[in-house]
């Protein structure tokens, strides 16, 4: 019988779940990915629990709300003690290796406290979020007046560039994320006029090529040991640029229509209003520039999906298809101008939705290849099933895991998890619209609980809900939050999000099993309190306390 014994967990950088043909995209077409969606279980209504690359992935590494474990921003570290997916894989006899980005920082001043060097073994995956690196590379070799964004960025793939001949201080910037114009002058990537530019780089040597490639010399050293790989890619994440051919296959007549009304633009919540007014959404807001960027971006796309054949095929060839789960998803989608809104920081499913696709060769699994799954998922329920594949039991750990493992849909034994309702966090403290609205960072937060139906949005500084209607309003165009008609809806999403806030979610040194297990243990080791005379608990629990016989010694020794 086939069994799955690896898994290949493949994460894109900012990809919308409406992008791929087989979600519905009439002119972007993704044969290979298709094809592992026909293989496997391709997942509708999946969600992310943060809008940002950070806390989402934070997230999906740990299996826990944001909530939960506190990693709220890009570059807010992940607190020393926090379990991960290597941590609860590693523990199983699975390797559990990271190929690309996390855009985890490091808890240093934990880590210092607790006297736990950086490059010892355990420091070295705290400091990876529990993952042994092949290649990390967050994507990003961004340089300004205040240093580097990241001085390890692109580190790596910079010593490559160099070594095949591009000669810059910034290969990352200069070649593969930038033009070029007839004088030999660099278009910078980070300007969204230059996005229609090709690459001034050769396709083979471009990111998404280097990174897959870089992944299947990974799996190519592995032995008999079970591994996860993590092959994380950058694209198709700002900057927006792509090298030739890719620059040039698709125009306006093979865009989606831009998802926006005048009536949304006109808003009266501060807080939308706010994010409507940032400079990337009035960038967005101009077709001029939204053309530009759709060019490249689904020009990466198509080039992440001809890379995924190689991969697949490279798969094949070495019979790692026959015992590897595959999966495929995103951090998070992109607004690309839909709402009146730019990159991904709000709760419309243009953000918060992304593609999920399952391909589990287990033979338990046949009966559920090239199926669609509309069952509410969250991202956070990836970790469980990972560790069900490494051989664990994914209910022994509900008091850390908050998500619910996926195999017994993907074994057809459940259509669904018990999950009532999606829930997305957003601490929005460290934006410049906080700071225009001068909000406390206590007060610069939301909330999204999403169900089958409805979706509401919550801010903490004391903003009206947001809500929508996603049966009657897919694309989320009309605001109901203010309709005292649908007072009664909102209140029961509340009652949602009220309860998913008051969950257990801290004790995590204590198994739900072993909570149950000690219930009245105490007894056994001689605690009474309450207990009016023997004859109310067992004789054998009381027999050190009956019948005893000592000397007198009331009037002293």
């Amino acid at each position: 019988m086939a069994k799955a014994k690896n898994v290949l967990f493949i994460m894109c950088d900012q990809l919308r779940w409406d992008y791929l043909s087989c979600y519905g995209h009439p002119h972007l077409k993704t044969p290979h990915i298709d094809r592992l969606a026909s293989m496997g279980v391709r997942f509708t209504n999946a969600r992310i629990q943060s809008p940002l690359c950070g806390p989402s992935r934070m997230s999906c590494y740990t299996g826990r709300y944001v909530h939960s474990h506190g990693a709220t921003w890009n570059n807010v570290p992940l607190k020393v003690g926090e379990m991960t997916m290597g941590d609860h894989l590693r523990a199983l006899g699975m390797e559990t290796w990271l190929v690309g980005k996390t855009h985890m920082q490091a808890d240093a001043e934990g880590m210092k406290r607790l006297g736990l060097e950086p490059d010892s073994v355990i420091g070295a995956r705290l400091s990876e979020c529990g993952f042994d690196v092949w290649e990390r590379d967050d994507g990003l070799r961004a340089e300004g007046p205040a240093g580097l964004y990241d001085p390890r960025g692109a580190a790596t793939y910079n010593d490559y560039l160099r070594a095949k001949g591009y000669v810059s201080d910034n290969p990352w910037h200069d070649f593969a994320n930038s033009g070029l114009d007839e004088d030999g002058t660099v278009l910078s990537g980070w300007f969204l006029a230059n996005s229609d530019q090709p690459a001034n780089i050769a396709e083979e040597d471009s990111e998404t090529p280097y990174m897959t490639r870089r992944g299947m010399e990974f799996i190519d050293s592995r032995g008999d040991q079970p591994w996860l790989c993590h092959l994380s890619l950058i694209k198709p994440h700002w900057p927006y640029v792509v090298p030739a051919p890719y620059h040039s296959l698709y125009g306006p007549q093979d865009f989606l229509p831009v998802v926006r009304t005048e009536a949304e633009r006109q808003t009266d919540h501060p807080v939308l209003g706010a994010f409507m007014n940032a400079p990337v959404a009035n960038a967005f807001s101009r077709d001029d520039i939204r053309e530009k960027v759709l060019r490249a971006y689904m020009g990466l796309i198509k080039q992440i999906d001809d890379q995924m054949g190689k991969l697949f095929q490279h798969l094949e060839d070495t019979g790692r298809m026959q015992d590897t789960m595959i999966v495929l998803t995103s951090d998070h989608g992109d607004y690309l101008g839909d709402h009146w809104l730019g990159e991904k920081m709000f709760f419309h499913d243009t953000s918060v939705k992304v593609p999920l696709i399952v391909y589990d060769p287990s033979t338990e699994a046949d009966a559920t290849r090239g199926t669609v799954c509309d069952a509410l998922i969250e991202q956070i329920d990836l970790l469980p099933t990972f560790v069900e594949v490494a051989g664990g039991k994914a209910q022994d750990l509900d008091h850390i895991l908050e998500g619910h493992s996926l195999r017994p849909i993907l074994n057809g034994t459940a259509q669904a998890t018990s999950r009532k309702a999606a829930i997305c966090e957003y601490d929005w403290s460290m934006t410049p619209a906080a700071g225009r609205m001068n909000l406390h960072p206590d007060e610069a937060r939301m909330f999204m609980v999403a169900d089958e139906r409805w979706k509401l949005i919550h801010f903490e500084n004391g903003a009206r809900p947001v809500l929508f209607d996603l049966r009657e309003d897919p694309q989320e165009l009309v605001d109901l939050g203010a309709s005292e008609a649908h007072a009664e809806v909102i209140d029961g999403l509340y009652e949602h999000l009220f309860a998913w806030a008051r969950r257990q979610s801290q004790r995590q040194t204590r198994s739900n099993g072993a909570i149950m297990a000690a219930r009245g243990g105490s007894q056994g080791k001689g605690i009474f309190i309450g207990i009016v005379d023997e004859s109310a608990v067992p004789a054998e629990q009381s027999a050190f306390y009956t019948g005893r016989k000592v000397a007198d010694h009331r009037s002293g020794v």
